[in-house]
């Protein structure tokens, strides 16, 4: 088969061995794939894939299942799925354990498909799983024009609650609003935790989801509520920083570090099964869209990284591996 190689930091498209599923596992025929930030990180040495899983890049993908391992019911071969994976999936094929797989959503493409697995994983485990966020709960969300915060904005709006997001400029403030964020702000043009504390009459939001990481501590301490939660799920801001732990025991506030990548395939699967169940018929009815910002050609994805490293895109960037 072909896959994405890295050499001497430029991605080629390039014969390499086929990969076969073990136990557990499906083989999946795949039409397209998505960049992450994260492959962005791998590509320059600074996040490796866990021990024994696939060096190639690609954390989700769609297409169809076209063998299964021993353990996996022979009827799930010809499925269109979608998947979580831990790599691989800039490629023709890809194994990914059988029950981070799941149906794509009633009328979606593969294009389409290839953008939820990742974020709608991420956004749902650190709002819902390691957050608690409950009904009726305000939270912010940072980065929100991003495939994750695009993904979060719209579970927040069906599970009533209300988001304040942050975001790069006015118009992706505007998109957030479009798909049911309550507020936001441009991060260049204000300070976010003077409009948060402002938005919410001085109390805070009880949930922060957060890529940022260092450099935004301070500020999303100061905007979080009595019992607040905040989830880091990415240092884009840096992976230090000072913590005022006066407020943080008085308010009781909780930092919560998370990634998705390492975890166990049975976590992996748990959060699998709640989106299928939770979330996904959302979709099918259209009341939760995926958000695609672009479609390359697999070939041209040396070009669909570096837009994704523009920072100009608003939701998610799909490479397309077959028709």
């Amino acid at each position: 088969m072909k896959a994405i190689q890295v050499e001497n930091d430029t991605l080629c498209w390039q014969e390499t061995a086929d990969p076969s599923p073990r136990r557990g596992e499906v083989l999946i025929e795949v039409y397209s794939t998505a960049v992450n930030r994260a492959d962005l990180s791998q590509r320059a040495g600074k996040y490796p894939p866990p021990p024994g899983e696939s060096v190639i890049l690609g954390l989700e993908c769609a297409g169809v299942i076209v063998q299964a391992g021993d353990g996996v019911p022979s009827s799930r071969v010809g499925e269109r799925v979608c998947a979580l994976l831990s790599g691989g999936g800039y490629a023709e094929y890809v194994v990914a354990p059988s029950s981070q797989v799941i149906r794509i959503p009633d009328g979606l493409d593969f294009c389409q498909a290839t953008a939820l697995p990742e974020v709608f994983a991420t956004a749902y485990l650190n709002l819902f799983l390691e957050a608690q966020l409950s009904a009726g709960e305000r939270a912010l969300l940072h980065a929100g024009a991003s495939g994750v915060g695009t993904a979060a904005i719209q579970l927040c709006r069906e599970f009533q609650n209300y988001c304040f997001v942050t975001a790069g400029s006015v118009a992706k403030i505007e998109y957030c609003r479009s798909l049911g964020a309550t507020n936001g702000c441009v991060r260049t043009q204000t300070n976010f935790a003077d409009e948060v504390l402002q938005w919410t009459d001085g109390r805070g939001v009880d949930v922060i989801l957060d890529p940022v990481g260092g450099s935004y501590l301070e500020d999303n301490l100061r905007c979080l509520a009595i019992d607040g939660r905040l989830v880091i799920i990415g240092l884009m801001g840096g992976g230090s920083a000072k913590v005022p732990l006066r407020p943080l025991m008085v308010k009781r506030q909780r930092v919560i570090g998370s990634t998705l990548r390492a975890r166990t395939i049975a976590a992996k699967a748990k959060i699998m099964t709640e989106l299928e169940a939770r979330v996904w018929p959302l979709i099918d009815t259209g009341k939760i869209v995926p958000v695609v910002h672009e479609v390359y050609p697999i070939q041209n994805a040396e070009q669909a990284h570096e837009l994704v490293a523009s920072n100009a895109t608003i939701g998610k960037v799909i490479l397309k591996v077959r028709d």
